[in-house]
């Protein structure tokens, strides 16, 4: 670790320990703070996001996640002012007990200490992770990607005025320069990061599992599937699909495979009728492809890589299976365990597939749109995990603490 990195990471540590004796009221002030100057900035950060933008091809699915606009960043802001409400997730006795020999044990939430957030092209995260950080009693080292570089640094400048201007450390929140081996030092940085978390393409969070000492909670990657059963309504299905696939294509909840019952694939151009007026174009299995041909526009065949595959973009797989089973197996063999959906009216279906669908969340005749934790009516969240260890599914405040115990007594002492 080179030593401009070493410094940096130990003046976030330092910071960390400021934020465990900063008062609720104080955490609360810094990032309403922070929402007004993001406002009273609005020009300068989008002056900065224009140059980012001017790097990018408009084509490119992550333009539009890229992108600012004075909207976005008023929407941001209104979202940083909603964390400031939410109870804070600090000192709260999980449980409480005494045994016999008279010493009184508390499980009580603490924060973590220091997370590294490493995600791509999402200038917003750099806010939303600072305000569930610091709202968590965490300080932040941030690594975010080159094509946001200018926004970042916009943005950080504001959050390290509203940091000093309620007397907290700027070092409260850290963005690392744009160099891939700070990525890989921050990934093995023992002792002075406590967590990392990466968001983005399954191709990034491969790279921090694969390289990482840290402990790292796998966020981001979607490859959702939503299975039309042999009992599934049209009308509510097209909907849902398309909800599902073009709402926003650029994000990790948005619909990548379509699943199909056989009994059901008469009324596949139908159910794709809403998708084919954005111009989605479907990668189709032979008997899909059959169903399709002339009465689809954007149509191909599905190859090996077909399946499997985050698209990102305006572009979905269709899979034929002969019944609920087969749907089960395919979920089972191509899922990044993210969020997996059913349509369908028949009961009996909806239990085995709410059972053995082994995902983060579930759904049953939703979209898996739905995956967001405000959605969740937990006001933010920090990411969607996608592995079983500690939390699982959108990662609010409560996911960004651990807990620790607390045993007093009165002189006991343990016999031989």
């Amino acid at each position: 670790m080179n030593a401009s990195l070493l410094n940096d990471l130990t003046a976030v540590r330092t910071a960390s320990k400021a934020l465990n004796r900063a008062s609720v009221d104080l955490i609360n002030k810094a990032i309403l703070h922070t929402a007004d100057l993001a406002e009273q900035n609005i020009n300068e950060i989008i002056r900065a996001n224009a140059e980012d933008l001017a790097r990018m091809d408009s084509e490119n699915p992550k333009y539009d996640r890229l992108k600012l606009t004075p909207e976005r960043i008023k929407d941001i802001a209104s979202d940083m002012r909603n964390v400031a409400t939410l109870a804070s997730p600090l000192g709260i006795t999980l449980k409480e007990w005494q045994l016999e020999n008279g010493l009184s044990f508390k499980k009580v939430s603490v924060p973590f200490g220091v997370i590294g957030i490493i995600y791509e092209a999402r200038p917003n995260v750099t806010f939303d992770v600072f305000s569930l950080c610091i709202k968590s009693g965490n300080a932040c080292v941030l690594k975010g990607g080159s094509d946001a570089r200018c926004t970042n640094e916009a943005i950080i400048k504001v959050i390290h005025k509203a940091l000093t201007d309620c007397g907290l450390p700027e070092e409260c929140a850290c963005l690392l320069e744009l160099d891939h081996e700070a990525t890989k030092d921050l990934l093995t940085a023992n002792g002075y990061i406590d967590l990392i978390i990466p968001r983005g393409s399954s191709r990034l969070i491969k790279f921090v599992r694969d390289n990482a000492s840290v402990p790292v909670i796998e966020t981001g990657a979607g490859i959702c599937h939503c299975y039309f059963h042999t009992a599934g309504n049209v009308e509510m299905g097209k909907q849902i699909i398309n909800n599902a696939k073009t709402r926003r294509v650029s994000v990790c909840n948005a619909l990548d495979c379509l699943i199909i019952d056989k009994s059901r694939l008469a009324d596949l151009p139908e159910l794709l009728s809403l998708v084919e007026k954005e111009n989605v174009i479907v990668y189709a299995d032979e008997q899909a492809y059959n169903a399709l041909n002339g009465k689809y526009k954007f149509l191909e065949k599905a190859n090996d890589e077909s399946w499997g595959h985050e698209y990102l973009d305006y572009k979905m797989s269709v899979k034929t299976v002969d019944n609920l089973e087969a749907a089960l197996e395919h979920i089972a063999k191509y899922s990044s365990k993210h969020s997996e959906s059913i349509i369908t009216d028949d009961e009996n279906a909806q239990r085995i597939f709410q059972t053995e669908v082994d995902a983060a969340c579930v759904y049953t005749n939703l979209p898996t749109a739905f995956t967001d934790g405000a959605q969740f009516g937990f006001g933010a969240e920090i990411g969607i995990s996608t592995q079983k260890l500690h939390a699982r599914g959108p990662m609010a405040l409560p996911e960004l603490t651990t807990y620790k115990y607390l045993i007093s007594g009165n002189g006991q002492i343990r016999s031989k």
